[in-house]
């Protein structure tokens, strides 16, 4: 397949939500686009059991992923006990939680029990690091299935930078790197043959390195400077494209508009 060249200049801007004019309580037909989406379901659903279908050779994993995005992916530095350092993307991946900050990451098992999750749990701590377009290239070549005792930074043309707190080193080319301890390992096992197949990984943030540049005045990240990269389905990543800012709603501010909604609805029923 011939696709068009990445390009570099495209933008990220900020514009306003898809339904500024939006109400409670309005349905999503009331716009073009809303009409246009409800219009699929004509074609009617497809319903799954992940545990008898047999449509996917990989089981749901390939329609899981694809559907379930887009993910922000976790670019894990950590070090084995007799010192071989392993670099390696995972996209199962987000915060948890910011008290204690911890963020969670998951591995599979298959083929073989990967080497970050071995690693993590040695005490030398770890580093999370996050990929921006200039660098997605070197970071997706160190998913590459190396044996145990391969170093992907080798391959990757990154650079190592020393961290305060962890044994590992930070990848310096990353805009926003986390120094982290393992908090908590969780290892999921199927509940029909019992394997172990997927650990999941909760790390505790100790340092967080931040570039200045990429800070805006209320020293939180400008995404238009980040440019962070996303995971999809089988080989595909995104980026940002158009960001819109959408208000979150506060009750006592909303509550008298809430009620004439709901008079609205009971009035039509």
């Amino acid at each position: 397949m011939s696709l068009p060249p990445f390009d570099h200049d495209d933008q990220i801007k900020y514009t306003g939500p898809s339904n500024a004019l939006w109400t409670l309580g309005q349905k999503i037909d009331n716009t073009e686009s809303g009409r246009k989406w409800l219009e699929g379901e004509e074609q009617g659903w497809k319903v799954i059991n992940p545990e008898e279908d047999t449509t996917y050779v990989l089981g749901v994993y390939p329609l899981m992923a694809s559907a379930i995005v887009p993910r922000p992916v976790a670019f894990v530095s950590s070090i084995s006990e007799t010192g071989v350092e392993n670099l390696a993307p995972f996209s199962w991946f987000n915060m948890v939680t910011h008290n204690p900050p911890l963020v969670s990451f998951c591995c599979r098992n298959d083929p073989r029990i990967k080497d970050t999750p071995t690693n993590v749990k040695n005490g030398l701590g770890f580093t999370v690091n996050i990929i921006s377009e200039p660098f997605v290239e070197n970071a997706n070549a160190t998913s590459i299935e190396a044996p145990p005792e391969f170093d992907e930074w080798t391959i990757s043309g990154l650079t190592k930078a020393q961290s305060i707190h962890v044994k590992a080193p930070r990848v310096k080319e990353s805009a926003f790197s986390m120094e982290c301890e393992l908090f908590q390992a969780i290892d999921i096992t199927h509940p029909v043959s019992g394997e172990i197949t997927t650990t999941m990984i909760l790390a505790r943030v100790k340092y967080i390195h931040v570039r200045k540049d990429v800070l805006n005045e209320r020293g939180v990240i400008d995404i238009t400077k980040y440019k962070p990269i996303a995971r999809l389905g089988d080989i595909s990543f995104g980026r940002l494209g158009d960001v819109f800012r959408l208000p979150r709603l506060v009750w006592e501010q909303e509550k008298d508009k809430i009620e004439q909604a709901l008079d609205a609805t009971e009035g039509q029923s």
